[in-house]
């Protein structure tokens, strides 16, 4: 069973936090590198679609020597909503473990990153239009290397990401495997609404509920109620789990 989850635009470095390893795919990362390097400011503002200061950030960051000095584990490398609300700082060594070996956050940059894979601070977001060799996108430079990343014996993939990430699994899902998808939100007019705010802070919570927990059986995610969010019956599937606050 693997949960997916989404990286975050905003990220932060820890050094005092020990990586364990270098991400699977790092090759392809470092042609990716080498070509963002090479961007004009113009074609970064461009493919990046952020102000003039953020391109300056982050192509300063791409004139650093390698990718392999300077890391942070991935986890505690993203500071957006669900990171926060994973708080992985406050996991046990259980928690640690059961993220270890479940959780993988999918990356434009790196493809699959295992927790404590060590990264370096970028920008580059799945949707990225790219003109690479032979490939116009994110989707394609990757092809089936992320579901490849991801895919374990059980092939059961826990959609804790966005669209934009999980369909570069989702592209390439096999007969046997099953993705179970995620919905938190609320009864308004008598359908379901999804506040992106609430949600991306809900993912985060499953991810925490589940390590804290230690979950491996499916029947126990509907146990989760963090934020107010009780799992709905009638309005899931065997598919789709959703939630409603």
């Amino acid at each position: 069973m693997r949960i997916i989850l989404s990286p975050a635009k905003k990220m932060k470095v820890d050094l005092e936090s020990a990586y364990e390893t270098l991400p699977m795919y790092l090759d392809k990362t470092e042609v990716l590198w080498h070509y963002l390097k090479d961007l004009s400011f113009d074609e970064a503002k461009a493919l990046w679609k952020c102000n003039d200061k953020l391109v300056t950030q982050n192509l300063l960051r791409m004139q650093r020597d390698d990718l392999t000095t300077g890391l942070t584990p991935a986890l505690f490398a993203y500071d957006g909503l669900a990171f926060s609300h994973m708080a992985p700082n406050l996991f046990t060594r259980e928690a640690l473990d059961y993220v270890h070996e479940h959780l993988r956050i999918l990356s434009g940059f790196y493809g699959v990153l295992r927790p404590f894979d060590g990264v370096v601070s970028y920008r580059l977001e799945m949707q990225a239009k790219i003109g690479l060799n032979d490939t116009h996108s994110l989707y394609d430079y990757w092809y089936d290397l992320i579901y490849k990343g991801v895919v374990d014996e059980d092939h059961i993939f826990l959609d804790l990401a966005s669209k934009e990430y999980s369909k570069a699994i989702e592209n390439f899902l096999q007969e046997g495997d099953q993705m179970i998808h995620f919905t938190f939100g609320e009864i308004i007019n008598e359908k379901v609404k999804t506040k992106a705010t609430l949600a991306k802070m809900a993912r985060g919570e499953m991810v925490h509920y589940m390590a804290m927990h230690q979950v491996n059986d499916l029947e126990d995610l509907k146990n989760f109620s963090e934020l107010g969010f009780h799992y709905n019956k009638s309005l899931s599937s065997d598919n789709e789990f959703v939630y409603i606050k």
